[in-house]
């Protein structure tokens, strides 16, 4: 018998979505990111800034990830922070550098949009939509997103269950919206050592109950550089189709997240080690295609 966790009786209020579930699709649906597709063999790997901070950083970032065998660059321009005193992020003026430098290395981009009133300015320099873990209950932004015929990358919200994750897919795919990828990026426990208790048993358990890609952020899910690697090749171990990972050329300059963002070495170290780990999974992770302008 399988294991549904929207049987039991601590979800009894939720129905069990029929778009999302294996039972109305039982193949993996395959996302595809401007040519990039996620849910195949391949382990993508989603790389960049916490936040686009300037040029010179996006693009010697941008270089570095490149150069590692990153497919899919990421970067904030708008950024939701606990405290409205720090770095809010620069707005449109970096969803246009992202777009320059997506142009200059052929990375597709994501980035987050935070709000009704900003998805279409975003729909118009992003290749993929990130909704952010704490917009996955914006049920206003999740119908918004879903009615567009873009990519969306969905974060599972700090205290969500697995259950309510799924459900707030299925309000984008309930909009027609049916290129969704879910992220695995660590949830609010009582454990204070770490950022977050990232759970790498989502990964099957999402696998088992939807169709839907899922990949896993290790950066957000740990808060600490040094783990970053060892929870990467963990979810790679585990199934998952791809990791979202923070990288800057000077993390110790970072306007915010430096303490969990790698270094270019570190990452490119990390991809070489990646690759040993998806293989030993029958799975893939493409050669890096340098850049360098």
């Amino acid at each position: 018998m399988s294991i549904n966790p929207f049987n039991h009786p601590a979800n009894e209020i939720f129905s069990v979505p029929v778009r999302v579930s294996r039972e109305s699709r039982p193949d993996m649906t395959i996302v595809s990111v401007n040519g990039v597709e996620i849910g195949g063999t391949e382990v993508v790997v989603i790389a960049g800034p916490c936040a686009v901070e300037s040029s010179e950083q996006l693009y010697e970032t941008a270089r570095a990830v490149k150069n590692g065998g990153a497919r899919i660059l990421r970067g904030g321009a708008f950024k939701p922070r606990s405290s409205p005193y720090n770095f809010q992020g620069l707005g449109e003026e970096g969803l246009k550098m992202l777009s320059d430098i997506s142009r200059e290395t052929g990375l597709p981009v994501v980035t987050e949009v935070m709000d009704t009133r900003q998805v279409e300015t975003v729909y118009k320099y992003a290749d993929m939509m990130q909704v952010g873990s704490r917009n996955m209950h914006n049920y206003p932004l999740l119908k918004e997103v879903g009615m567009l015929r873009k990519p969306v990358l969905l974060k599972r919200g700090m205290m969500a269950t697995i259950a309510e994750f799924l459900l707030a897919a299925e309000y984008i795919l309930n909009q027609g919206n049916e290129q969704v990828v879910l992220c695995e990026r660590g949830i609010r426990t009582f454990e204070n050592s770490t950022r977050n208790t990232l759970d790498l048993s989502a990964v099957p358990m999402l696998k088992r109950l939807c169709h839907l890609p899922v990949i896993v952020d290790p950066s957000h899910g740990t808060g600490l550089r040094w783990m970053v690697p060892s929870m990467a090749k963990a979810a790679v171990a585990a199934g998952a189709d791809g990791l979202i990972m923070e990288v800057h050329h000077k993390p110790e300059e970072a306007l915010c997240d430096g303490q969990q963002s790698l270094y270019p070495d570190e990452f490119a170290q990390l991809m070489t080690d990646l690759k040993k780990i998806a293989l030993a999974v029958s799975r893939e992770i493409s050669l890096p295609q340098p850049f360098d302008k």
